[in-house]
């Protein structure tokens, strides 16, 4: 009995000292970049490491996911299924944007289901379908206050892609922690938020998500992993940094551990490539970590 009993005792110091380990490992690999760089982890729903948690850090594209989820719950307290059409004016696809949408479609005049929308934004990151999203479901407003509504606090959404196109100073006003986008995965994931047929159809999305292939899903390929994520790619701010260049997302490992992970990148003075090769890194080094500890 007084061997189990050191043991668990034991536990919380062994958790703690593998927590520094993580902690301190990447530590290292963000050191002497030129470039503010805050990381979360959540391992199997508990153990938690941030480095750099306490920094504001605009989401650019990132929040994507937090208005699917926002999305997601005001379809379903109207029953209204994914299929539900959307009418789409030439006036709604904005130029000099990133727009895959506009690009196929320029003349405008057609109707969309939801669910494509969805496609557009969280697989390509569209920026039209993004703001036409935001002025079906209230506003970006109403996805801060259901963002809220679910604990997480430090967190920020108050402009449109439109918004931060016309003026750059406001990409820092749509901010978060690593440890609140970390967390809203998690929340994803693990609860019941609102029908299993939009969490599965957003989870589906994001798993089969098109762009930032060199950030947190490079050093997974091949392993037999699952990564559902979102990207942010921001733009460079007057002293010619980069403002942001995020990647979020959940990892599925074969032998049934999971994680959530968030890495944002802010006022990079390091390349694009640069960037997105720290976040790689970064996945690189987690992943190896969880494998090693979770066997």
């Amino acid at each position: 009995m007084r061997s189990f009993i050191i043991l668990l005792c034991l536990i919380p110091t062994l958790l703690f000292a593998r927590q520094s380990q993580l902690k301190t490992l990447l530590e290292q690999a963000i050191k002497g970049k030129k470039a503010e760089i805050g990381i979360a982890v959540i391992i199997d729903g508990k153990d938690t490491v941030t480095v750099n948690n306490d920094i504001q850090y605009p989401l650019m594209s990132v929040f994507k996911f937090h208005q699917a989820v926002a999305l997601a719950d005001y379809m379903d307290k109207k029953r209204l299924p994914l299929g539900t059409l959307l009418s789409i004016k030439k006036s709604d696809l904005k130029p000099n944007t990133y727009s895959p949408l506009r690009d196929q479609f320029p003349q405008g005049g057609f109707e969309m289901s939801i669910a494509d929308l969805l496609k557009y934004t969280l697989q390509q990151s569209d920026n039209n379908a993004c703001d036409i999203l935001f002025n079906y479901q209230g506003g970006p407003d109403s996805v801060n206050r259901y963002i809220q509504s679910l604990g997480i606090r430090d967190c920020e959404i108050t402009h449109t892609e439109n918004d931060m196109h016309e003026d750059l100073d406001l990409c820092y006003s749509n901010w978060s922690t690593p440890l609140a986008a970390a967390k809203l995965l998690e929340i994803f994931r693990r609860k019941t938020l609102f029908d299993e047929a939009y969490k599965n159809f957003i989870y589906q999305t994001m798993v089969e998500c098109q762009t930032g292939q060199d950030r947190l899903v490079a050093p997974l390929l091949g392993k037999g992993v699952t990564v559902g994520h979102k990207t942010g790619t921001g733009d460079f701010n007057a002293k010619g940094q980069q403002i942001g260049c995020n990647d979020i997302g959940f990892v599925l490992l074969p032998n049934g551990h999971a994680y959530s992970i968030a890495v944002f990148v802010k006022d990079s003075a390091e390349s694009s490539l640069k960037n997105s090769k720290i976040i790689a890194d970064i996945s690189r080094i987690v992943y190896k970590y969880v494998i090693r500890t979770t066997k």
